[in-house]
Order: structure tokens, then sequence, then C-alpha cells
């Protein structure tokens, strides 16, 4: 695994690397160097004491301990190793197979785990090593069983988060065995988390493995390991305390390395938070004036994602602005980047993604300008995102109540119990009843989780609500009632409202103004009233004609717009929609055209607009 940046500079990384480095090298070379003198006997030198000849002594038959304490590093690091991958694997796919064995297996490998679980591991490893045979493989097989039960729960507990994906679900319907969906689906999604309790357990396993030693359950003379030599020492403590200290010490040095490593690892994966993005850089001259009044203004806004192909862009310069009470609409087909725009300007998108602008201001302010604390606290204030799906937006583990309050309580400083009466309120306002506050969102309807997503923008009082396709996921009747709510609440409160969504009818029914993007750019922007018959891009009026209605001839297939989305990893140098437009000319294949002012709020990037009486050209029936 790669460490970020931030942690290659870490103290704590390095220490650490070196102490594994220091252990490597002493497992590869400790028995070609030192392996002779920790053999070699010397009746001539029994039980002495530290000395320039024997810095830690020698044991009862001459040999120096400091040496077999060096050449001892590789068979204490390869056995503890052994006994944590064998009960790591074993474990992991125990608990990892309830993902994709039925209910009657789920409930078998779940009530096993849990009885296993019951009893101490250290006892049962003392237990099966009796039962084993006194010995080196004995001891790392006693540890291996005992550590399978708790990796079996980490992984079962894990493996249920992917158990319901859709992604899953499609692979069962495709006829894959249960094999392939372990190995392709469900380990892949949870080896990370994993791989840092085997690294961390690894220290708790030589500890383990050392004191089976001790109590002559594990490595046998005339082998010897960490553990062993601790045991041999110790009737000399009082006299001699180093040649048992010694022994104990390396114990410490290499567990305390394991423990490190799974720390810094764990350091590794907490660092890839969104809190950790980068801000973007504040404007330089060429920043765009303040336009007076305006919620939101953005001006050629630019999204860089990395890949492992390259990095795309798949938001070019888009510029868009809301006023206050205004609803503008934002549609264009899927990947056309509408989300990605919307979670640019909340400052939601992944760390790795890089977002630049000329203008950003969200009520007055301009984000570039403030530090990252304020720039959080005021979008956190100043703006509510209501996303597609309420089910995972919402903490399953939490009440409602607790999910309404904890914004006005972090950001406007309010008490347990005037937040609990604003909680109420917000409700109220979305027509729920304040005794949902108690309930957790799976005793929900969808409307009413949605309404809730809703209720909880309202709790900071927002001057934006950015809706990103609030209603794909309800029924007909629920999406009429949300859409008639956030208009109300957008009356009522002057709140500007950027809604997005796939529905035509439904923008332009909800919205004022309509935003039209292809491709990562916004191509048409033009009153929502003439959306239907007033479009001059060629895509928007595809987009307006592919809407059915009741009117539309039930004989003949819905019109769809023919060809594909440009592959934002190749973008050509012309009109992204050039290729499947039917009035491309040469000129649109060579350069893009800008977004050119026809009067009365209406702009389009074409070359050649459609005009206002022409049929829609762009769509043919499939």
């Amino acid at each position: 695994m790669r460490l970020p940046s931030r942690l290659r500079h870490s103290p704590m990384a390095w220490v650490t690397a070196v102490m594994l480095a220091s252990l490597v090298a002493l497992a590869l070379a400790g028995p070609l160097v030192w392996g002779a003198a920790a053999d070699r006997p010397d009746p001539s030198a029994v039980l002495q004491g530290p000395s320039a000849a024997h810095p830690f002594g020698t044991d009862g038959l001459g040999r120096d301990l400091l040496a077999r304490v060096l050449a001892a590093t590789r068979p204490s690091l390869l056995l503890a190793l052994a006994a944590v991958l064998l009960g790591a694997g074993s474990g992991i796919l125990v608990g990892a197979c309830t993902a994709v064995l039925g209910r009657r297996g789920r409930r078998l490998t779940a009530g096993l785990t849990n009885l296993l679980l019951a009893f101490p591991a250290l006892l049962v490893a003392m237990f099966l090593a009796v039962v084993f045979g006194a010995g080196a493989a004995g001891a790392v097989l006693a540890l291996a069983a005992a550590g399978v039960p708790g990796f079996a729960r980490l992984a079962q507990t894990l493996a249920a988060g992917v158990a319901g994906t859709d992604h899953l679900a499609a692979a069962r319907v495709l006829g894959l065995r249960r094999h392939r969906l372990l190995w392709r689906h469900v380990l892949p999604n949870i080896a990370e988390p994993l791989l840092l309790s085997t690294t961390t357990a690894a220290g708790t396993t030589l500890v383990a493995l050392s004191g089976l030693s001790f109590l002559g359950l594990g490595v046998q003379p005339p082998g010897y390991d960490w553990g062993l030599l601790l045991s041999q020492g110790l009737d000399r403590i009082y006299a001699e305390p180093l040649p048992a200290l010694a022994p104990g010490l390396a114990v410490l040095y290499a567990a305390l390395a394991f423990q490190m490593l799974g720390e810094v690892l764990a350091g590794s994966v907490a660092r890839r938070a969104p809190a950790s993005r980068t801000p973007a850089p504040a404007p330089g001259p060429g920043c765009g004036p303040a336009e007076d009044g305006a919620v939101l203004q953005v001006e050629d806004l630019t999204v860089d994602l990395p890949t492992p192909g390259g990095t795309i862009r798949p938001v070019r310069g888009v510029s868009l602005s809301l006023r206050p009470g205004e609803a503008v609409g934002l549609v264009g087909e899927s990947g056309s980047g509408k989300s990605l725009t919307a979670l640019a300007v909340a400052d939601l998108l992944p760390h790795d993604a890089r977002v630049s602008w000329r203008t950003l201001r969200l009520l007055g302010a301009d984000l570039a300008t403030l530090a990252p604390r304020e720039r959080d606290r005021h979008l956190a204030t100043g703006l509510a995102m209501i996303f597609q799906n309420p089910a995972s937006a919402l903490n399953p583990s939490l009440r409602i109540g607790t999910q309404l309050t904890e914004a006005v309580r972090a950001h406007r400083g309010a008490s347990r119990a005037r937040a609990a009466v604003e909680a109420a309120d917000a409700l109220r306002r979305v027509g729920l009843p304040p005794a949902l506050l108690r309930a957790r969102p799976h005793q929900l309807s969808g409307g009413q989780r949605q309404r809730v997503m809703i209720a909880s923008g309202l709790m900071v009082r927002p001057g934006l609500i950015i809706a990103d396709e609030p209603t794909t996921a309800l029924d007909v009747t629920v999406q009429r009632q949300i859409t008639r709510l956030l208009t109300g609440i957008r009356r009522d409160t002057s709140a500007a409202l950027l809604f997005i969504s796939h529905d035509i009818a439904l923008v332009r029914d909800v919205c004022e103004r309509v935003l039209v993007m292809y491709a990562g750019t916004v191509v048409e922007s033009l009153p929502a009233g003439r959306l239907a018959d007033g479009a001059r891009h060629p895509y928007t009026r595809a987009l307006a004609a592919s809407v059915p209605d009741l009117a539309a001839d039930r004989d003949r297939p819905l019109p769809t717009i023919e060809g594909a989305p440009p592959d934002p990893s190749a973008p050509a140098p012309g009109c992204p929609f050039e290729p499947r437009c039917p009035r491309r000319q040469d000129l649109c294949a060579e350069q893009s055209p800008p977004l050119q002012d026809l009067g009365a709020g209406h702009q389009v990037a074409c070359w050649l607009p459609v005009p206002v009486t022409a049929a829609p050209e762009s769509v043919t029936s499939s």
C-alpha cells in the first residue's frame, strides 16, 4: 500500500520503516553471521555474566547469548508470520463466505463463529498446543486455529456491507459461481481493513508464540526462539538479569514494530478523507466581478479527476449564477457532469480531484479567499444538499432527531432543547409529525426519508438548496409532493434552488431557467418555458423531443438520440456533440463553439443553431 506524501514525511512512518528493515536484515543475516557462534559450546565459559567477549553473557553450555538472540530472529518471525497468515487466511475465507452462502449457511457460520469467540483465544491456543503436541508446528497450528474466529467475525461484518450491493446482485444474475463471487466481488472490496488487522495481529501472535515456547509448548531444544531463550534465562534473573531481559526486549521490539506498522497503514487510510482536500488556489487578477445580489456565482468551473489511464476532465468551463428565490434546472444525459458540478460547488468531491475556477462566490463570499475552516463553515450553513438516495445519505445507526440537530448545534451553538424544537418545526414544515424525531431511517418510507433530508437542510436556513435528482427513486405521486414542497420552501424562504434531474418535463414545471449540459460543459441556457419549442441547440432539441407525452403514437418506438457521448479521456478539439449532430459542418469538428447571447436570457453554444420554427432534427427512432 503506497503511503500518501504526508505519511512519507511522518517521523512515525520513518521509525517504523527503520525498525522493520532491521528485523528483515537480522532475519536474513542472523543465522549466516552469528549461527556458528550461537551453536558453539564452550565449557570454560558456562553461565558467565555480561563481558566484553559475551555482551549478554553465556548459557549453561557456554554459548554466546547475544549470538543466539540475533540468530533466533529468523525462526521467531517466520513462525509468528506463518501462524498469523494461516489464521487470517482461514478466518477471512470463513467470514467472507457468508456473503455468498444461502440463508442456512450464513446462520450456521455466524453461530459457529459466535460460539468460538466465547472462549479466550490464548486459552484456546494453549489447549490446542497440548492437543497437537509440543513443538514449533503444533504451536503454529494452535495459534492459527485460535485466531480464526476473530478474523472470521471481522470478515463477516465487512462482507455484510457487500452482500446487499447492486454489483453483487448483478453478478448473481449473470450466474457466476460462489467462488467467483467471493474472489472477484467480495474479497477485493474488504481487503484493506483486513490487511490492517492482519498486520496488527502479527505483533500479538509473536508475543503469544513466545509465550508458548516459554511454557514449553512451542519450539523445543535443540531449536530455539526468543520465548525459549527467555525461559532458559529466567532462573538467573536475580543474579544476572540481562540474559533473561535480552530475549524479552527482542520480542517487545518486534511486536512494537508490527503494531506501529498497523498504525501507519491505518493512518494512511484515515487521511484519505475528504477533509484532506487541497483547497483550490485563490484566483488571480483575472477573477470575475461580483454579481450584485447573486446567491451563487460560478465562472469557468473545471474539474480534473485522476484515473489509471490518465487525468480526465469531466467538467470544463461551466458558468452559472442563481439569484434569491430563483430555481435553475440542470439537465443532461448521464455522465454529462451535472452532479460533479454540484459536488464541486459544495466542496464534496474526492480528495484527489482538482477543482479550479475563475469565480466562485456563495452568498457574496469568495470561497477561494476563505481559510479552510471558514470555508467549511460557510458551505455548511450557506447551502443544503439533497441527494438522490436518502437511504444512503442518512446514518442508519442514529435517530432522526440526532441527525437533524447536529448541524445547528455544531455551527450555531444551539442547545439540545432549542435544537430539538427547531427540528420539530422543520419536520412540520415538510409535512411530517415531530414524533419521527425518535425514529431511525429504516423505519421510514422513501418519501419520508427524502422529506427528512429536506428538513435537515432547512435547519441551517440555507440560501442555496442543491437538489441532486431528489425524486428519481420515488414513485410519481411522491415525486409531485416533493417538488411542491421544494417550490413552497423556495417561495417562503427566498432560497435559490439548483435542481438536477433527467426528467425534462419535471424540470420544466419546477424551474424558471434551465442549463443544458453535454460532455461536461453548458451548451445552452434558456428560460424553462422555451424548453419545449424554443431551444436552439440540436442536443437540447433532441432531449425535449425524447420526452413522451399523452399524444405520442404508441405504435412507434420512443425517440432516442443517436450515438453515444464522447469519451472524456480522449476529448476532440471541436464541438463535443459534433459526431451525433445532423447539422454538423467542417467547422464543428475543428473549433468548439462559445456560448453566444441570443437575448431574452437565452444563450447557446452552437455554430449553426436550430431555427426556432424548425422541428427537432437530431432525434432518430430505434
